[in-house]
């Protein structure tokens, strides 16, 4: 009758360890998942803000609006990879067209900042803040789509984190405040964007990201 006890008391032991084993294995995925849930959650915004521009220009075009339509369509093929990349299924997800090199010039005059971005603030004005710690070296920058105040989205910093994004082929630089999550280190809206684009570009290939609180 002892050895049965004995049995059964470890039988129970292992019962109890596997079920910690797999509990702990999926809360593992299930984090996992969340995170990649939120990096295509925000891809997924910032590719239906683009697309949403394109049918705004298209459906009240002017003189600018094939250029800017061009370059948007680039941004959305960068999104497309970004997806790709990080598993998400949506792909390029958009009927808005094919994309090309975002880091073409267009030869059309320089494209204006987006109807919906604020235009008090100087492309060259001094970013706010000093240099910080260098961060996501070597990623891209490009935009959200988003109207509104100088802002940032990132799949890796919280909301509140200020970053000095620069871009080193014309040394523009803006700081601003992350205040919603992304797919990428971080996407700049559309007013920060205008502040240290070149003209007919919708994309910085040569930028140093700093954190500056």
């Amino acid at each position: 009758m002892s050895r049965r006890r004995t049995l059964g008391r470890k039988k129970k032991i292992a019962l109890v360890a596997g079920s910690l084993v797999l509990a702990a294995g999926t809360a593992v995925v299930l984090t996992g998942t969340s995170q990649a849930s939120v990096a295509c959650d925000g891809l997924a915004t910032a590719l239906a803000n683009n697309e949403r521009f394109i049918a705004d220009q298209r459906a009240d075009p002017d003189a600018l609006s094939q250029a800017r339509i061009a370059n948007r369509e680039a941004v959305i093929a960068e999104i497309g990879r970004q997806q790709a990349a990080a598993g998400c299924g949506g792909g390029s997800g958009g009927g808005s067209g094919g994309g090309g090199d975002a880091d073409t010039e267009l030869g059309a005059p320089a494209v204006s900042a987006p109807a919906s971005a604020p235009t008090s603030a100087p492309a060259s004005a001094p970013a706010a803040g000093g240099s910080g710690d260098v961060v996501c070296a070597g990623s891209t920058v490009t935009l959200s789509g988003e109207a509104g105040a100088p802002a940032a989205s990132s799949d890796r910093f919280p909301l509140g984190t200020r970053l000095k994004v620069t871009n080193l082929d014309n040394a523009k630089s803006t700081t601003v405040e992350v205040t919603s999550a992304s797919g990428s280190c971080v996407l700049l809206n559309d007013a920060a964007f205008e502040q240290v684009r070149e003209p007919g570009k919708f994309l910085i290939r040569k930028a140093r990201i700093e954190r500056v609180g």
